[in-house]
């Protein structure tokens, strides 16, 4: 029996398989206006279509908690009533065609206001549509705006913005809440010794720049259902200890292990392991798998679920990585745009049982005859 189509159960949540489809930006809300942030007809199709295509978890993109919390103006948000009833259709669609919907909250930091990447992916200014990012130092991303320093204030009240987004979330459909704290992207902007140069509550000692991010998770897990489960992406490593040329005090694998523990001990279900940085920087080639390691080590050392990213594409691949141990989902991001039935075609290859619809089964069954 295949390992990556067995169902996984979080709580009183019963995920179908554990081939899942990781957040990506679209880059297709509208900038401005009334629609600000709203999703779309395209956002729905996109979202259902990986569902119907037996991904057995569904996350939508990276959504701002507030409008200077996206990465971009054409970013997905959810901070108003028009955003919520509109993903509503979403999480209605998604479970019809038997998938978890699920929705990853987000603050974008001192990368936020950014064109979108297939333009120019530099700044955008206030004339252009943009706004100053915040962060909790006041150091550029690479390219990037100086961003504007957060007061403890403004902090505490980011926090609120999460939990509001979170309640919104549930009242949408939701069944799986994540707190983005990788990428570079604000909270991960706090973990890490290179961007946080705080003196304060929220910076300085390893405890410190862990504060913010708990405090975030404590505030959605206090909104957030208890028989429902919250997950947490991070970034294992900014890379930064890996290159040789590079002398800043980054974040490492270890840090993410006693990360890991703190966000266990809070009610964090999974934890949905990338990296962040830049790997061409840090002389590192990524090849398949090049980030479950991050995974297995926090799994094996704290006993938390974990999802593993990371150029996933052949399903002997993923059901190895399951099998194995090494995690206990993946996420999957650029072969399910090439391919958004990937997970019927990776059940068949792997003697499971595919989940097509009904629509399509009758053909697809008939057609073996």
């Amino acid at each position: 029996m295949s390992s990556l189509f067995t169902p996984f159960t979080l709580r009183s949540l019963q995920i179908p398989n554990r081939a899942w489809m990781s957040p990506m930006c679209m880059y297709s809300a509208a900038p401005e206006g009334e629609e600000t942030g709203v999703p779309t007809d395209f956002h729905l199709t996109h979202l259902a279509s990986r569902a119907a295509g037996g991904a057995g978890l569904v996350m939508a993109e990276a959504t701002g908690v507030r409008p200077d919390g996206r990465i971009s103006p054409w970013d997905l948000g959810l901070w108003n009533d028009r955003q919520q009833a509109a993903f509503t259709r979403i999480t209605a669609a998604v479970k019809a065609h038997g998938a978890v919907p699920a929705i990853q909250l987000a603050h974008a930091g001192r990368k936020a206001s950014v064109d979108k990447p297939w333009l120019s992916d530099r700044y955008l200014s206030g004339s252009e549509g943009g706004w100053q990012p915040v962060a909790p130092s006041a150091i550029a991303y690479d390219g990037l705006a100086v961003p504007h320093e957060l007061t403890v204030e403004e902090i505490q009240q980011l926090v609120r913005d999460f939990a509001d987004s979170a309640r919104r979330a549930l009242a949408a459909g939701f069944q799986v809440a994540e707190v983005h704290g990788a990428h570079g992207y604000l909270i991960n902007s706090f973990l890490s010794p290179a961007s946080n140069h705080r003196t304060d509550a929220y910076g300085g000692s390893f405890e410190n720049r862990l504060r913010f991010a708990l405090e975030v998770v404590d505030a959605v897990r206090a909104v957030w259902p208890e028989d429902l489960p919250v997950f947490f992406r991070t970034s294992a490593t900014d890379w930064l200890t890996e290159n040789p040329e590079d002398t800043r005090e980054g974040w490492t694998g270890d840090d993410t292990v006693r990360l890991a523990k703190e966000l266990q001990a809070r009610g964090v279900d999974l934890l949905d392991v990338s990296t962040g940085g830049t790997v061409r920087d840090a002389k590192i080639v990524p090849g398949p798998n090049y980030q479950v390691p991050f995974a297995t080590q926090a799994r094996q050392a704290t006993g938390i679920p974990t999802a593993a990213v990371g150029i996933i594409t052949e399903p002997r691949q993923a059901e190895d990585i399951i099998t194995s141990g090494q995690a206990d989902a993946v996420f999957l991001g650029r072969e399910l745009l090439r391919n958004p039935y990937w997970a019927q075609h990776a059940a068949l290859a792997l003697d499971a049982e595919p989940t097509w619809p009904d629509q399509y089964a009758y053909v697809v069954k008939r057609r073996k005859r």
